[in-house]
């Protein structure tokens, strides 16, 4: 064995010793899903069924109509009906399971090749004291592309950016960190969201992308708050490495730790084509993201493709090819597995018939708010609403026929409410373990979702407070129309 294995073995077994002492352990992650859908089951037997009628509009999109409220016949899930419901989610994840599977196969062939190490040395060299410009770059670049698209499609750029950020001495949640954080920041903020703002803005009336100059500053100020803490947090863990609670597991990554970014080789002509190939079909997929309206099934393909010109461009042949592929796929089902879990959560309130029962409760208690909370009060519901009801376009069309009525009442323009609605969806989506993106780029990443909350929680309070001032900003200058 050699020294620097000897040193990293004993600053493991030194770790875990500290860990064993600690007198409760984070269940695994499936665990902690496991859970969750047990207590949709409970809640099921506990809070009365309910439904509100629902019509489609004159643009065609189907609302509630928030005056049509009634409580039905109890719909109860059985503990029993558990494994069916995960079944279900995982027919009803199948797209990014298989997106997560293929995106994990096509990475292995690349890094089996060595071409992304020696790419990710160079880059990490040339930026590896300069983290106060390197991350804020990324993560206004996530940001800016997440204005329009969801953070899902960078579930496979989530392995290089980790690989880059931990060859410059940080540790894999500055990686994560900088594609979800940035992400969340544009996507939740609806500066352009087709999914979420533009469907919000329709139901309550309002020009499409009116308000945008409100939701830009909005964008900025988040940016930057969201940049100060992951670049403070990046520095601390450069500083201090046992400071970061991926500390453990990322010293046992023999493909990065301790090694000198002299060592990771060079950029042949070789590891040109491969990085090239990688370069391009990330660019495809995005495009194909934005203009060509691809969803995940049709990045899959291109995972797929990548594998094979990747390989080719390495000088494998195709039983090389394979077994890379394979090798890659197998380390990725437990992370997809994490998806399918928890997709079951929804399905589980969805047949219970609670969720309408859970929203309408929600309009009742936010009548009884202060006027001047109104707003935030709004955006904290919406926070909640968004553990029930994960789709963005999902929840505007259930929550804001009954927000809007209740904002004209109480005084609050509807833009307004809109922006409640954006930022109560968009940031719980990166702590709860419901959520796909999240999920997805954690296990791609190999980040336990314990590991995320013991970083993520300060952050997710920062964003809230952030919150409670912008929409109260909003509601005191009568953002409009209307």
């Amino acid at each position: 064995m050699s020294t620097f294995s000897k040193e990293r073995q004993d600053k493991v077994e030194t770790v875990q010793k500290e860990n064993s002492k600690k007198m409760f352990k984070v269940p695994h992650s499936f665990v902690i899903i496991l859970f969750i859908i047990i207590f949709a089951v409970a809640f099921t037997w506990i809070i009365p069924a309910g439904e509100f009628e629902r019509t489609k509009n004159d643009l065609g999109i189907t609302v509630v109509n928030p005056t049509t409220f009634k409580y039905i016949d109890s719909s109860h899930v059985s503990l029993f009906s558990i494994p069916l419901y995960i079944i279900n989610g995982f027919i009803k994840s199948a797209d990014l399971f298989f997106l997560i599977i293929l995106s994990g196969g096509a990475f292995n062939v690349i890094t089996s090749s060595g071409a992304l190490q020696a790419a990710v040395g160079k880059v990490a060299k040339k930026f590896s004291t300069k983290e106060s410009i390197f991350i804020p770059i990324l993560t206004l670049l996530f940001g800016l592309i997440c204005t329009t698209q969801g953070v899902n499609i960078f579930i496979g750029f989530a392995p290089v950016i980790v690989m880059i950020v931990r060859a410059m001495g940080f540790d894999s949640i500055v990686g994560a960190g900088i594609i979800l954080l940035g992400g969340a920041v544009g996507f939740s903020t609806g500066t352009l969201n087709p999914n979420t703002t533009i469907i919000a803005q329709k139901l309550a009336d309002l020009p499409l992308y009116s308000g945008i100059e409100f939701r830009i500053l909005s964008f900025l100020v988040y940016m930057a708050v969201t940049n100060i803490f992951l670049v403070r947090y990046a520095k601390s863990v450069r500083k201090n490495p046992q400071s970061s609670s991926m500390y453990d597991l990322d010293i046992m990554d023999q493909s990065i730790v301790g090694r000198d970014l002299d060592t990771f080789g060079d950029m042949n002509a070789r590891n040109w084509f491969v990085m090239l190939s990688l370069a391009g079909t990330l660019a495809v997929i995005v495009y194909g993201g934005v203009k060509l309206d691809w969803g995940l099934s049709e990045s899959s393909a291109a995972f797929i493709w990548l594998g094979i010109v990747a390989g080719i461009a390495a000088g494998y042949g195709p039983s090389k090819i394979a077994s890379c592929f394979i090798d890659g796929a197998k380390k990725m089902v437990s992370a997809a597995m994490i998806i399918g879990l928890a997709r079951a959560v929804p399905e589980v309130l969805t047949s219970g018939k609670i969720i309408d029962t859970i929203v309408n409760g929600l309009g009742i208690i936010l009548g009884t708010v202060p006027r001047f909370a109104q707003g935030i009060a709004m955006y904290i519901a919406n926070n909640f609403i968004n553990a029930f009801i994960t789709s963005g376009s999902g929840q505007a069309s259930a929550t804001m026929p009954i927000i809007i009525p209740l904002s004209d009442i109480v005084g609050i323009t509807r833009q307004t409410s809109v922006l409640a609605f954006n930022f109560g969806d968009g940031f719980s989506n990166y702590i709860l373990p419901t959520s796909t993106a999240l999920m997805g780029i954690l296990g791609v990443t190999n980040i336990p979702y314990d590991r995320w909350m013991k970083f993520m929680w300060k952050m997710y309070l920062v964003w809230v407070l952030t919150g409670c001032v912008l929409v109260f900003t909003a509601q005191m200058i009568h953002l409009g129309p209307m």
